[in-house]
C-alpha cells in the first residue's frame, strides 16, 4: 500500500487522523502527515476510510505495483 497526501489540497480538518491516529498526525500548521515509518500504512485496516473521511479528497491510497 502506498499513502500519499497532497499538501497543496489539505485544509487541516484532521478527519485523517480522528480516523487512524496510528498512521496520521497533524504537523505545527495542523496539516496531515503520516507518521514516522508509516508510508505503507503500517497494515492498518482504516486507512482507507481515513481517505474517504478526507472532506477534501487530500490523501490517496494505492496498492504498491498499480499505477494510479
Amino acid at each position: 500500500m502506498h499513502i500519499e497526501i497532497n499538501t497543496d489540497v489539505c485544509i487541516g480538518a484532521g478527519q485523517c487522523v480522528l480516523t487512524a491516529p496510528a498512521v496520521f498526525t497533524q504537523d505545527d500548521d495542523g496539516f496531515s502527515e503520516l507518521l514516522p515509518g508509516m508510508e505503507d500504512g503500517g497494515g492498518s485496516p482504516l486507512v482507507r476510510e481515513a481517505a474517504r473521511a478526507c472532506p477534501v479528497s487530500a490523501i490517496s491510497v494505492r496498492e504498491e505495483g498499480v499505477a494510479g
